[in-house]
């Protein structure tokens, strides 16, 4: 068995000259992940489930579990010397912590929240920079607005039936599963490929009318080829975002968050979870789209910037672009 801290040991070389802050970062990462884990299964027990009464910047009512997920990583990340800053989907603006720090990281704390009271499983999803601005100075926001191909480590926690830990330094994908009684992330999944074909497709198309029209045209090209398969794809949608990735990255699905034609920039941020989530699905030979380019290539503007997502197999994406671009007619089974 290999443990994450082994693992880490044994890969120093790929991260900046194996001095070590990397494994720092992902250790406290991992500490985070732990305890998290813990307080959602005593969440019903320990008065943690419901709303807070307060909203966060996105306009969101911020849960129990948001508002603590949010306090402990910052404070496991502000005294981490490597760290010069954190920006979070929880608040409005970016923290420096560490001005002698190197590195900055980006994260939302505890995707899918909303869904923690009826059992479904949750994820934390994370990036890492290093920073633009000098060494000894406080960071700025362009520290967190590089864009996607400048991420230095991306991954996510999955809290389900076990938790998971997912990530990336570009050197493949990897996942560990916590074994609670010892306390440690194992790995499990080494080098994960997502499957050339897909099993599943996982979107809610409960707003396909205020979809554009090649995109509604793409789900009826989905439906006329399930009706002519011997067999055919299943739909698969929990509507948590680590939830839905995780098994297509597993068992090979596409996964859409399109926008709509009234709010065609999405509803999902493009730092926290799309460029994160994306670099994931490229690492394990999948691709990952805003419906027009590959979703790392999108600038990032700001540091709450929302985005459509699409990810899946290369040639499902391929599929849909055509669909967005070229607005292909729909063939009949």
């Amino acid at each position: 068995m290999v443990t994450l801290e082994q693992f880490l040991v044994d890969r120093q070389q790929e991260f900046e000259g194996a001095t070590g802050a990397f494994s720092k970062i992902l250790r406290d990462l991992s500490l985070g992940a732990k305890l998290i884990s813990f307080y959602l299964r005593r969440a019903s027990l320990s008065g943690l489930l419901g709303e807070l009464g307060l909203t966060n910047v996105q306009g969101e009512a911020v849960q129990k579990l948001d508002h603590l997920a949010n306090t402990l990583f910052i404070r496991l990340f502000s005294q981490n010397p490597h760290i010069a800053g954190l920006a979070s989907e929880e608040e409005e603006h970016i923290l420096p912590t560490n001005p002698h720090g190197k590195y900055v990281v980006l994260l939302d704390p505890l995707d899918g929240s909303s869904n923690i009271d009826v059992g479904v499983p949750v994820g934390t999803i994370f990036s890492l920079y290093r920073r633009l601005t000098p060494v000894g100075t406080p960071c700025e926001e362009k520290d967190f607005l590089q864009g996607g191909r400048a991420q230095v480590a991306a991954g996510y926690v999955l809290y389900g039936t076990s938790t998971l830990l997912f990530y990336t330094t570009g050197q493949g994908v990897h996942g560990f599963t916590l074994e609670p009684a010892a306390g440690e992330f194992l790995l499990t999944y080494p080098a994960v490929r997502m499957p050339e074909k897909s099993q599943y497709y996982s979107f809610n198309d409960n707003q396909l009318h205020e979809w554009e029209p090649g995109l509604q045209r793409y789900v009826q090209h989905l439906h006329a080829q399930n009706r002519a398969a011997e067999k055919p794809q299943s739909l698969r949608y929990v509507g948590s975002l680590v939830a839905d990735v995780h098994r297509n990255l597993l068992k090979g699905g596409l996964f859409m968050y399109p926008g709509t034609v009234k709010k065609p920039e999405g509803k999902l941020r493009l730092l926290y979870e799309g460029y994160p989530i994306a670099w994931l699905v490229e690492q394990a030979g999948g691709r990952a789209s805003n419906g027009q380019m590959a979703l790392l290539d999108v600038p990032a503007t700001k540091i709450h910037q929302r985005t459509p997502l699409f990810l899946g197999p290369s040639a499902e994406i391929e599929s849909l672009h055509t669909f967005l671009n070229n607005h292909v007619p729909v063939e009949k089974a």
